[in-house]
């Protein structure tokens, strides 16, 4: 069973990299339940959005692939307790050094993104 949920949080996290590496809104959508928030440092200014914020952002900008960026995103550590998850992913892109915190929850049957948290970490 712990295995399991292992795999079911490792294929949801590589749908979320490259939804957000190759801009597909609608499958980094599916990544996320609906009511999640995001939070995040970038260089000391605070950011804050929506779901449905946050989707849209990705969907009008140029995606780190369009850029000839290589994706180099990796899961850095699962913690899983029952029903609930944490996740801490590094996530190199457009020239910053990010790592994101995601809690995730077991929504009838399938892990979501219920929140999450990010921050560039300067080299």
């Amino acid at each position: 069973m712990y295995q399991d949920n292992v795999n079911e949080i490792e294929n949801l996290i590589n749908k979320y990299f490259k939804g957000i590496f190759y801009g597909n809104s609608s499958s980094l959508e599916t990544c996320f339940s609906m009511n999640a928030n995001i939070y995040g440092d970038i260089n000391s200014s605070e950011y804050s959005k929506s779901v449905a914020e946050y989707i849209e952002t990705v969907e009008n900008r140029k995606s780190p692939n369009e850029l000839g960026e290589v994706l180099k995103m990796s899961i850095v550590g699962i913690n899983i307790l029952g029903k609930i998850a944490m996740v801490k992913l590094h996530v190199p892109m457009f020239d910053y050094n990010y790592y994101d915190y995601l809690s995730l929850f077991k929504i009838k049957g399938e892990w979501k993104i219920v929140n999450k948290l990010f921050t560039n970490i300067v080299l």
